[in-house]
């Protein structure tokens, strides 16, 4: 730290020539201590080196001033020190007589320190030492002062007046003109030696102190010295030999100097390497400088106490650092004048005079070089970037040009100019925001996303900068070889437009996503608001906002363009640029073409992304309508009119503003708050797989012309047609009549039906029908080359129901009639023998075939009314659920593997004693494969859990008892299974998942889960706290289907709605229920995705988000087979299974309804409707949830079982 002293000058009455003076500075100054000698403590004492250190820092201003000594000669400092020993100043402490040496060997004190021991106190002594130390004097005579010199010509009172310093005699023989050329030469020789002065104390004062002092972090001290100071004691060195040979030059031709121009000649050939760069470089200095001092306090002190001694080694010319740095740039400026003063004086036929006027061309170019260095390091920055061509030419040459060869240089450097500002503009996008947002700490966007979002704003900038940047580097040095008339730049302009233009083509496009996200952070981040105003206020940024600076590369090309033209219309005939220029102005129209169908791609890209944000549900009803993803497209936009829906017209008409995407179609109501539109959702939006078009053709309608509206809109609305929401509509007049057009949609939903909505003319409805028609056949194209699932048939003509119209009379199935009544269940497995078959049950028993062969299916139980089936294939077991009843039969009296397998029985065991059982499942826990069935007993749910019994099992069956057993009539007591547990839930239970080491009853309550070793119980999803109100409302009013893991979390499916819940059963995501789009009957899995089987349709969604993926249509469509009950080792309850490949072989059966009618003359009973049972087989890659390319990785694709493998011969524990 440093302080400012009492006197600002306390060495102004100090004449260090006097030891007397020198004494009593050095009481003060000398550093004392306790120092040990012969093992002996002085304290208050000091080394030799101490006190000629002291001396020397004293005088060695004296030194260099009068003398030119150099600050590092301590020669004069130690014969000082040796005066004022012989004097008894201060004595060796043991009195020895050695001269004092500058070192540390010896030891000293002060007399005074002696006899006041300790003491603080100061005596004044009676006599001081007393000499003159003559190489400290100005001159030896005793009566020169500053105000009368003596007599001597070389007194050096006396420099500067060169005509007292020559013979009066030789002055008389002189002509006046060669006296003033003389006194010129003379002064200009001291400006040249007060100059090398100044570049010394650069040194002395500034540079080698800073490195002393302690004032900036040591990393970046010698960058800042060399950004400040640069090339200044590369000057001082070339000033010195200009000094030196001035010297030389007056020691031989004094005391008339004949010739000076040479001397300054070649001067100038060396000044030309050094002085353009430093001058060139000096704004930047000056930035660097004023921005250190203003936020380094300590470097601040420092600077002040270096002008403090600038003022005592200057004779109180107190000057700061600004001005030592100027110093260069303003003497060379010098020369020319003193010069061109030289000449006049000069008489005519003086050789020197041709000398002169070369010497003043010389610096005059080098003036020149060093002005167009400055305006070139400026960078379009400061009053020295703000320059024209005319503010570096001088007058004469503009003079010497044609009116058009001028305006053609200022156009070039006008676009050199432009050049230069637009690099620093993409330099200071790093400096200002990219480099900033990375520093903050803690950081204004998080670390998790600050590189996405850097790469969506800034995108390649840096690409451009690095080709601009060598464009620039190629204009400046056709600048400092041909300034000030450059022939062309046209050459570098072609070589950089080829080379940008596949930068441009990548930037040019993003900007509508670069300008999108800084709006959306600055909505949605104060902070980030907060940073981007301040970075308006950077000196830099000339108040150019964020956007600004990412835009500047998109005029930028016009500019070109337009300063290309200005060019070429002054560029004279036959000048190559004429025909250079059109080249490189196609290139760049082309480059703008190319670009606007990208710009446009990413305008509705970012479209997309603003509805997305501003799109708002009604709390609870919010879809994922995937509008982020980069393939969603919007097809038309418009306004549709709505019919109140009750008699009373009390607010007329609603305006929906109507989005049509390519999936979904989204009827809103606009609001606008603080300049932002936000759509609030009026219905919920149709998937475009639902959305059938009924009527664009009906006549046109009057608007209601009282308050009283009676059955207007018809039969095109029902109930839930479109709700009147207050507030958000903008009403019309009650008594308007003009004419409106219908157009009437069908949403084929669970809160869908028929919508009526309005068109204010014929042209309109006809784009909105144009528009629809163009989406859904879009639609239907995506979807059928991205479908998740491909339907594959099992069986398209064995099993028939009879149609509606046959009537409830049509017998049961025989072989006159073939109907079977509906399919229920299915089951695929494998045999030993390695056979890939599938069981299929439905109201008239149990048929096995070939999968994927109709024709091979037969019936092998003749059972009714069969509900449920599943296949224990490690144990060759095959379960059957028919009429409440559970049998139980060998896999191999059923299908035969071998001719010894065939005469295995058929006689079943029946595993439930009376005919009440609702549903059974299989599955794995704790290492046990198990069977749980349910049955009712009053209000409750009792479950039995069994256990297979290996050894009874594979044990040869007795012969049947009787002839009825044979048929499952009457069985002995099971003897394959044994009873594990038994426990009831005082609740309807509906079905029972197996779960990794507990179970999962599907009730009333919603879903029990269970543990089996001890039967302790909790029912989720959580509803007693009252943020959960509404989720247990509809909790209790829907039916639960089903329950699948999601990494941490569960997705609990009703059959109208799922809920997230976390390991507690607490709903876990913000967004609350995903509402189903139909009313889902059963809920399959086939992991990452679930399947929901409603009558008309199946939705197959994201497991992980809920996202609708694929719409499957059907007519009654149910599902048979959700995975469970085949091969113990394919459970799919959870998603586990899909982290570490996912099945690529079918999960999932279904049955629906063929539409069309068996012909006649088949054999087939006329009017029945045939079932077609099929699977539902993954697609070819399966992508994973939300991913928009293709994975890399093929480990997520198992690979298909193809041959059928043979069955496990070990439980394998998979079910959750």
């Amino acid at each position: 730290m440093y302080s400012e002293s009492e006197d600002p000058d306390p060495d102004r009455f100090v004449n260090f020539a006097l030891l007397s003076h020198l004494a009593v500075r050095l009481r003060d100054k000398v550093p004392r201590g306790t120092h040990v000698k012969s093992s002996i403590p002085y304290p208050r004492a000091f080394t030799g080196k101490d006190i000629v250190s002291t001396i020397q820092s004293q005088i060695q201003r004296e030194l260099l001033i009068n003398h030119g000594v150099s600050t590092t000669n301590r020669r004069a400092a130690l014969q000082v020190a040796r005066s004022l020993q012989q004097q008894l100043f201060f004595y060796e402490v043991e009195w020895g007589d050695r001269p004092l040496q500058d070192g540390v060997e010896d030891v000293y004190m002060f007399l005074d320190d002696q006899e006041g021991g300790a003491s603080d106190a100061h005596p004044e002594r009676e006599e001081l030492p007393t000499a003159v130390v003559t190489m400290l004097t100005k001159c030896y005579a005793s009566g020169c002062t500053e105000g009368e010199p003596c007599y001597s010509y070389a007194c050096p009172r006396k420099s500067g007046e060169w005509i007292k310093t020559i013979d009066p005699a030789i002055l008389k023989t002189l002509p006046d003109s060669e006296i003033h050329r003389q006194t010129i030469i003379h002064k200009t020789i001291s400006q040249e030696e007060q100059y090398v002065q100044d570049l010394e104390m650069v040194e002395t004062l500034f540079i080698k102190p800073l490195r002393k002092a302690v004032v900036m972090d040591s990393s970046k001290l010698d960058a800042f010295i060399e950004d400040v100071f640069g090339k200044i004691l590369d000057l001082r060195e070339c000033n010195k030999r200009l000094l030196e040979a001035m010297y030389v030059r007056q020691r031989e031709q004094a005391p008339i100097i004949q010739r000076i121009g040479d001397v300054f000649l070649e001067a100038a050939t060396e000044f030309r390497y050094a002085y353009p760069t430093y001058v060139g470089h000096l704004p930047l200095a000056e930035k660097r400088l004023k921005d250190e001092i203003e936020v380094n306090s300590e470097f601040r002190l420092f600077l002040e106490e270096c002008s403090r001694q600038s003022a005592k080694q200057q004779e109180s010319r107190r000057l700061d650092l600004k001005h030592f740095l100027t110093r260069p740039s303003e003497h060379l400026q010098k020369y020319p004048i003193a010069l061109e003063a030289i000449m006049n004086e000069t008489t005519e036929g003086n050789p020197d005079a041709d000398y002169l006027a070369e010497a003043i061309h010389a610096i005059k170019n080098l003036q020149g070089t060093a002005q167009l260095q400055t305006f070139q390091t400026a960078m379009g920055r400061g009053p020295t970037g703000k320059w024209e061509w005319h503010d570096l030419v001088s007058k004469d040459l503009r003079e010497g040009l044609s009116k058009q060869e001028a305006k053609r240089q200022s156009i070039i450097f006008e676009l050199i100019k432009g050049e230069m500002a637009y690099v620093k503009d993409l330099e200071n996008i790093k400096i200002m925001y990219i480099d900033s947002l990375h520093e903050q700490d803690p950081p204004i966007i998080s670390r998790d996303r600050l590189d996405t979002f850097i790469n969506d704003v800034f995108h390649n900038f840096a690409e451009l900068h690095a080709h601009h940047l060598k464009l620039v580097n190629k204009f400046h040095d056709i600048q400092r070889e041909e300034h000030p008339v450059i022939r062309s730049i046209t050459a570098p302009m072609f070589d950089a437009v080829l080379n940008f233009r596949d930068a441009y083509m990548e930037y040019v496009p993003n900007y509508p996503i670069a300008a999108y996200r800084i709006d959306d952070e600055m909505a949605n981040n104060v902070q980030f608001k907060l940073f981007v105003d301040q970075c308006v206020r950077h000196p830099d940024a000339h108040r150019l906002d964020m956007k600004s600076f990412i835009n500047r590369p998109i005029p930028r090309l016009l500019r070109y363009e337009l300063l290309l033209k200005g060019i070429l219309e002054e560029t004279p005939t036959g000048h190559d640029d004429r025909d250079e220029i059109p080249h490189v102005l196609d290139l760049i129209k082309s480059l703008g073409k190319e670009t606007e169908p990208g710009v446009q791609s990413a305008k509705q890209k970012v479209q997309l992304w603003c509805y997305n944000s501003n799109i708002v549900f009604k709390p609870g009803e919010s879809v994922d309508m995937d509008l982020l993803n980069e393939n969603r497209s919007l097809i038309h936009v418009g306004k549709l009119l709505r019919q109140p829906d009750t008699g009373f017209e009390w607010n007329g008409w609603s305006e929906l503003f109507v989005l049509l995407f390519d999936n979904y179609l989204v009827m809103t109501k606009t609001k606008e708050r603080d300049g932002i539109v936000k759509y609030h959702v009026n219905r919920r939006p149709i998937p475009l797989d639902l959305l059938t078009l009924a009527s664009f053709t009906d006549p046109p309608t009057q608007r209601s012309a009282g308050i009283l509206r009676i059955g207007l809109g018809g039969g095109r609305h029902n109930d839930q047609a479109v709700p009147n929401t207050p507030g958000s509509a903008l009403p019309e007049s009650a008594g308007d009549s003009r004419a409106v057009y219908p157009c009437t949609i069908h949403h084929n939903g669970r809160l869908g039906g028929l919508y009526t909505l309005y068109t204010e003319s014929t042209q309109a409805r006809t784009e909105w029908k144009q528009k629809l028609d163009e989406a859904l056949g879009l639609r239907k194209v995506v979807q059928e080359s991205n479908k998740v699932f491909e339907i594959e048939t099992l069986s398209t003509d064995t099993f028939l129901v009879p149609s509606i119209a046959a009537g409830a009379s049509t017998p049961s199935w025989n072989y006159e009639n073939s109907l079977t009544g509906k399919v229920t269940c299915s089951v695929p497995f494998t045999t030993a023998d390695g056979r890939a078959l599938v069981a299929i049950g439905c109201a008239e028993g149990v048929w096995i075939g070939f999968r994927h062969d109709s024709k091979s299916m037969r019936r092998v139980l003749h059972l009714k009314q069969v509900t449920q089936c599943a296949m224990l294939e490690d144990f060759g077991m095959f379960l059957v659920l028919a009429d409440k009843s559970l049998f139980a039969y060998h896999i191999e009296a059923l299908v035969p593997s071998s001719p010894q397998s065939a005469h295995t029985s058929q006689t079943p065991q029946k595993i439930n004693g009376t005919r009440d059982v609702h549903f059974f499942s299989v599955g794995n826990l704790g290492g046990r494969t198990l069977v749980i069935y349910m049955k009712k007993k009053g209000l409750d749910s009792v479950f039995r859990v069994l256990e297979p019994v290996v050894g009874k099992i594979n044990e040869r069956n007795k012969p049947p008892l009787s002839f009825t057993s044979r048929f499952g009539i009457r069985t002995p007591r099971s003897e394959w299974f044994r009873l594990y547990r038994e426990f009831f839930l005082p609740s309807e239970s509906f079905d029972l998942i197996f779960l990794k080491a507990k179970i999962a009853i599907l009730c009333t309550k919603g879903f029990e889960i269970m543990d089996l070793t001890d039967f302790k119980s909790v029912t989720i999803p959580l509803r007693d706290d009252a943020r959960y109100e509404r989720l247990a409302k509809r909790c209790e009013s829907c039916k639960p289907i089903g329950m699948f893991r999601v990494d941490n979390e569960f997705l609990l499916c009703y059959d109208e709605f799922g809920v997230y819940v976390d390991k507690h059963g607490e709903p876990s995501r913000i967004g609350g229920t995903i509402e189903w789009e139909g009313t889902a009957e059963r809920v399959a899995l086939h992991a990452p995705y679930v399947l929901l089987f409603d009558s008309r349709f199946i939705e197959v969604r994201h497991l992980s988000t809920g996202r609708l993926a694929q719409i499957v249509p059907g007519n009654e469509i149910r599902c048979i087979w959700d995975g469970r009950g085949a091969s113990s080792g394919d459970g799919p309850a959870t998603l586990e299974g899909f982290h570490d490949g996912m099945n690529l072989d079918a999960r999932v059966h279904g049955v629906m309804n063929v539409t069309e009618s068996t012909p006649a003359g088949s054999g087939i009973r006329p009017r029945a409707v045939a079932q077609q049972v099929f699977e539902l087989m993954p697609t070819i890659p399966l992508y994973l949830p939300g991913s928009l390319a293709s994975p890399s990785n093929s480990a997520y694709f198992a690979q298909p079982a193809s041959p059928p493998r043979s069955p496990r011969l070990t439980p394998i524990q998979t079910w959750r």
